[in-house]
């Protein structure tokens, strides 16, 4: 660099095309944001189907995810120290969770499939709570059946 030559003579600067290409786009992100939001705001539209239809049920369905998920960190616990009279237990819940995350999705999404899933998620629930009733003596196991049950009762109350 001469000594006549600033600094700010070498360095890259943006073309206006390429401002200008950056402006168009910072605006058409905006005009997408708004339209969005406006139409959301727009009178007519349906905000009932934000929200679960259920959401007494949602909730008993996700206690029941809750309390399993400490059963069968319970029951691994035991696994471990080289207790496996609980496997039976931790199978039934392993098969609850998998039922009832699929269900508790339906719920929050307003599914269609939730009047058709309702049966297969109290089944399965009713035998985890059976199997789960058998070792009554560890707090985890009574919790996670007794949300069973809640979530059985509910189901029951929704469909009846």
């Amino acid at each position: 660099m001469s000594e006549h030559e600033s600094p700010t003579e070498h360095q890259v600067r943006p073309s206006n095309q390429a401002r200008r290409d950056l402006l168009l786009g910072i605006g058409a992100a905006t005009a997408v944001a708004y339209a969005g939001s406006a139409a959301a705001a727009m009178p007519g539209h349906d905000h009932s189907k934000h929200t679960p239809r259920n959401p007494g049920l949602l909730d008993a369905t996700n206690a029941c995810l809750d309390k399993g998920q400490r059963c069968i960190a319970h029951c691994l616990t035991s696994f471990r120290e080289g207790d496996l009279e609980m496997a039976d237990c931790a199978s039934r819940v392993h098969e609850m969770q998998a039922i009832c995350g699929a269900f508790s999705y339906l719920l929050a999404a307003n599914s269609e499939y939730v009047k058709d899933y309702h049966a297969i998620c109290k089944t399965a629930c009713k035998d985890c709570a059976k199997e789960c009733r058998k070792h009554d003596q560890h707090h985890e196991c009574r919790e996670c059946a007794e949300a069973c049950e809640q979530t059985v009762k509910a189901i029951e109350k929704a469909f009846s």
